[in-house]
């Protein structure tokens, strides 16, 4: 379903340095930087003091240090001609660890912590049919891999349903289940353990979460969501911390219907984000009809227990969805543009009709290197 610090004599020996001073153009607030690629950009994290990763198609990394003057194209990991770099997760401006999506083993983990003037391989799907299509760190050492639905062992543990703590005797057991994948890790990546619990049991013909801006998984302050679309329906799996099962992913997770676009393949929700544990969004639509905006936005204010959807919607189908603390507004952006919601994604109003993937404020990316920069002082209520 997913199928979507260095002297300048070293930056010189290992990337091309691309000035980025902006383009001289602007889409709507954003301000157009020069990446200095070509290549679909659709993972993006901004780790703050003008530090920012980006990364996308054929391998390509990018990094800025000085908040997008300019933007140096990073060594490429082994073996990652022809992967699609879907999700970065960056800790400053020397660690970073990005995640490629694909079939089997296209879908791995690269960590650099010199720069990115070299990358070392930490992991690589183990599922044949498997598809990576998010990754989330919430500190340096502990993290948590998203894949959509594969059939795997059942595991000595099986939740039947939803926050039931019962359990079928081990004969009883069936040898294979099919779920979301998640892995799971406590030493940076270095080792990640396949969470077997049956919460997440789920039919891969008829579900699964969307690789498109490395964003369908949040973790915040020991909850979970993660938003999920297809034949079956669009849902978020909400997770609670759980401190009696051995769960090795930590959380119950409950199935909540959310009113976002669904029922094929390319519909559903792709994007979540959470300001604080209670107020969240979710964004998606059929990504095959971008100027379709109803059911593309929905809003909760209780956790997630309950999703209501937006009023007046995004312009469009979204892929990606962000808090700015500073403007104290939402923002959502796709292939056909962005919007801002000032009331906490009730309603929205267009900001432009630029072509985008992924968000990490203030930046944008997209499809042919587009990498642009908010300007605050030109979004209007």
């Amino acid at each position: 379903m997913a199928r979507w610090r260095l002297s300048g004599a070293a930056v010189l020996m290992f990337c091309a340095v691309c000035f980025g001073q902006g383009t001289g153009q602007n889409s709507g607030p954003w301000v157009l930087e020069r990446s200095g690629t070509t290549a679909g950009l659709r993972g993006i994290y901004a780790v703050g003091g003008g530090v920012t990763w980006a990364s996308g198609t054929n391998g390509t990394i990018l990094r800025t240090e000085d908040g997008g003057y300019e933007w140096q194209s990073c060594a490429m990991p082994p073996g990652a001609e022809k992967l699609d770099f879907r999700g970065i997760w960056a800790f400053d401006d020397q660690t970073a660890i990005v995640m490629s999506s694909g079939t089997g083993d296209l879908s791995r983990l690269y960590k650099t912590t010199d720069g990115c003037s070299s990358w070392k391989l930490l992991f690589t799907n183990p599922d044949q049919d498997g598809f990576w299509d998010a990754m989330v760190f919430w500190d340096r050492k502990t993290g948590e891999i998203l894949g959509d639905p594969v059939e795997t062992d059942a595991g000595e543990f099986r939740v039947v349903s939803d926050l039931d703590k019962s359990s079928p005797s081990k004969d009883e057991q069936p040898k294979t289940a099919t779920r979301f994948a998640t892995f799971s890790t406590w030493n940076g990546g270095k080792t990640w353990q396949r969470s077997m619990n049956g919460f997440l049991n789920s039919d891969p013909k008829r579900s699964g979460a969307f690789a498109a801006s490395n964003s369908s998984m949040v973790r915040f302050d020991g909850w979970g969501w993660i938003g999920i679309g297809g034949k079956d329906g669009s849902f978020v799996y909400r997770g609670q911390t759980a401190t009696d099962l051995p769960l090795s992913d930590g959380l119950f997770w409950k199935k909540i219907l959310v009113p976002i676009t669904s029922g094929t393949d390319s519909a559903g929700v792709f994007s979540l984000a959470f300001r604080d544990p209670e107020h969240g969004l979710a964004v998606g639509g059929d990504y095959t009809k971008p100027n379709d905006s109803a059911g593309t936005a929905a809003w909760s204010s209780d956790g997630g227990k309950t999703w209501v959807a937006a009023a007046k919607p995004p312009h469009g189908y979204r892929s990606a969805v962000a808090w700015d603390g500073e403007l104290k507004a939402w923002i959502a952006a796709g292939t056909n543009g962005s919007d801002v919601s000032w009331d906490d994604g009730k309603t929205w109003q267009p900001l432009d009709d630029g072509k985008w993937n992924a968000l990490s404020l203030p930046w944008i990316a997209g499809p042919d290197g587009r990498i642009a920069k908010l300007d605050r002082g030109k979004v209007r209520k």
